[in-house]
């Protein structure tokens, strides 16, 4: 499993170049981390255990310890992967917002109902992997889904800019991608 220690926003930042591997239903499936959001806490007014909200059934696994995931569900209909950065009783995570599909791709295909687009965004992501909340709370480090590290990007190619889909500081500068890769949402350079 990557590293997953230290400030939220500098494991999303690691996180890129990862590999998530899903054996959900059996079938293997896998892409690399190429878009990332940080959430690093309850200071953050967009976190869903920010302090004016604190904690819930819904945002327990925020709470770590580190390594976990926190899958949730939006809009009544897609599902969110996170990973929780910790420590553990410190709600942090980061939002895996793409991927570029590395083993599966027919099985993504078939999941995502035919559909070109395969992992751009959180959701498509989510369904090509096939994520739902049955994996919330779960441990990254063993079946049925899990990271290894495969390569570090460097600084040159990580693009950095504000959040994109939320209401509160979405200006703050903790979304993190690989320039130039055609499954982020919205590339700033």
């Amino acid at each position: 499993m990557p590293d997953l220690s230290g400030p939220c926003p500098e494991v999303a930042r690691r996180l890129l170049g990862c590999q998530i591997v899903s054996l959900v239903g059996g079938r293997r499936v896998s892409g690399l981390v190429v878009e990332t959001e940080a959430y690093p806490g309850p200071h953050d007014p967009a976190s869903h255990a920010a302090e004016r909200i604190g904690r819930t059934r819904r945002n327990a696994s925020m709470f770590g310890p580190p390594g976990m995931a926190y899958v949730y569900f939006t809009y009544g209909m897609h599902w969110c992967l996170n990973v929780v950065t910790g420590p553990k009783g410190h709600p942090a995570a980061v939002l895996v917002r793409a991927l570029d599909p590395l083993e599966g791709r027919e099985v993504m295909k078939e999941r995502r109902g035919g559909r070109k687009e395969l992992t751009s965004g959180p959701a498509r992501l989510c369904q090509a992997l096939g994520v739902t909340g049955e994996l919330d709370g779960r441990p990254l480090d063993r079946a049925p889904l899990w990271l290894e590290p495969r390569f570090e990007v460097g600084d040159p190619q990580v693009g950095i800019s504000e959040r994109i889909g939320i209401r509160r500081a979405e200006d703050w500068p903790l979304r993190y991608y690989i320039r130039g890769h055609e499954a982020v949402a919205r590339p700033r350079d």
